[in-house]
């Protein structure tokens, strides 16, 4: 197969950007990141908040508990596995403190989201702080003006940036 001019499992990828405004966004999370938000550095009251959802994973319950490793055995793990149907996990990390939140709901949408935000947002330190910056993507349960108003109306802190498809509001 080395000799074969066609190497199927070699290949590269990329992602062709096709926002006009991608440039200042990325720039604008990367700065975030960098713990800087318009050209001023955070507070040591601000937090940035990185958001995702994963949809349709497999809930799986082994029929069968799992069987430690002990000394000379591995870890035993039963193949058999009872069906639970599918959740979407949400899930929100702290770039700079390295904390993870998340939850598993039966979808994804506005509600679910929701839930993840106050789940964080009525935590310390987020629950005091002068401002949290939620990085989410353009799903429907957070784009577009209506959801930074829903999310400003519950926490006054909260600051949502947006990656992709949409102008920051």
């Amino acid at each position: 197969m080395r000799q074969d001019a066609i190497k199927p499992w070699q290949y590269r990828s990329w992602i062709f950007i096709r926002d006009p405004d991608f440039r200042a966004k990325a720039l604008r999370v990367l700065d975030l990141y960098a713990r800087t938000y318009e050209g001023e550095p955070l507070g040591a009251d601000e937090y940035v908040i990185s958001s995702d959802e994963k949809t349709s994973i497999q809930a799986r319950c082994r029929c069968h508990p799992t069987v430690a490793p002990g000394q000379a055995r591995t870890m035993r793990v039963n193949h058999e596995y009872g069906r639970g149907g599918a959740l979407a996990y949400l899930a929100a990390y702290d770039v700079h403190r390295a904390k993870v939140f998340g939850r598993c709901e039966a979808t994804t949408g506005i509600v679910p989201f929701m839930a993840l935000v106050e789940q964080v947002m009525t935590t310390e330190p987020y629950a005091c702080a002068k401002r949290v910056f939620w990085i989410v993507d353009n799903d429907s349960s957070h784009r577009g003006n209506k959801a930074i108003d829903r999310l400003a109306a519950r926490f006054p802190s909260a600051v949502l940036v947006h990656t992709r498809s949409m102008p920051h509001g």
